[in-house]
């Protein structure tokens, strides 16, 4: 049975997930704090655990955030993790023209660039493609991408080199634990309700072989419940002898050479 492996990965979106979705969230701080949390008060702590369980992660970073808070992204490759794409402004490449969308993969990739770190990944903002994103992305030297959701193990796109690592909604922790307040129909779930089914996922991608990829945000795992969630569940996959776990890189890299 081929070794399944496993991902951490954190979009470290800080407020730009607001900003992007709707300009005018720039002028509302209260709105943002949400974001500004992840960057100041989850971050440290997020890579306090990963240093103590002796994980390494991919970090995908929008090229504003790596601006306005360096100090943790210098924090993040000190570390030794993985620094990846996820955009510049956090604005859907499927809002964008061809051209627009080349200028922000390419100076969010100079920005993470000038950390001294490889830049291999892409993790478009929301999982979403244009027409011509797999095409830039051969074109900018980019490995493997993070967004599709058809299958449970990592592929080649077709008539590129990119490899694909697939995420699901299912592995997201803001599926679980967002909360809108516009509507205030959603419920946020408990932290032994994720470990369950997160937890049932992985074994089912383990008996298949198959890559998980988890997709974390600092802002969401990052409240002090979630941390002792994440230290427990991260602990539950070490101990599984069928599991390897490893950057998105690394993942892709196998993939590549398969």
């Amino acid at each position: 049975m081929t070794t399944a492996s496993v991902a951490f990965t954190f979009d470290f979106d800080a407020e730009s997930v607001w900003i992007g979705d709707d300009p005018a969230n720039a002028e509302r701080p209260s709105v943002l704090s949400q974001g500004t949390y992840g960057a100041k008060v989850a971050m440290p702590l997020l890579l306090e655990l990963l240093e103590w369980r002796g994980v390494t992660a991919t970090f995908f970073v929008p090229g504003v955030v790596a601006e306005r808070y360096p100090e943790r992204v210098e924090a993040i490759v000190a570390a030794g993790h993985e620094l990846a794409v996820h955009g510049y402004t956090h604005t859907s490449p499927a809002k964008l023209s061809r051209d627009e969308e080349e200028a922000e993969l390419v100076r969010a990739k100079g920005v993470l660039e000038g950390f001294g770190a490889e830049i291999r990944g892409y993790r478009s903002p929301s999982w979403d493609f244009s027409p011509h994103t797999l095409e830039l992305l051969q074109a900018h030297g980019f490995a493997y991408s993070s967004n599709y959701m058809d299958d449970i193990r990592p592929y080649v796109h077709p008539g590129t080199s990119i490899v694909e690592l697939p995420v699901q909604w299912i592995l997201d922790d803001a599926a679980h634990w967002w909360f809108s307040p516009a509507d205030w129909l959603k419920k946020i779930s408990t932290t032994s309700e994720v470990r369950q089914i997160w937890e049932e996922e992985l074994l089912g991608i383990e008996r298949l072989g198959g890559c998980c990829i988890l997709t974390m945000h600092p802002q969401v795992i990052g409240r002090p419940s979630r941390l002792a969630f994440l230290d427990g569940f991260i602990g539950f996959v070490q101990e599984r002898p069928g599991l390897r776990i490893a950057t998105c890189s690394e993942i892709a890299a196998g993939a590549a050479g398969a």
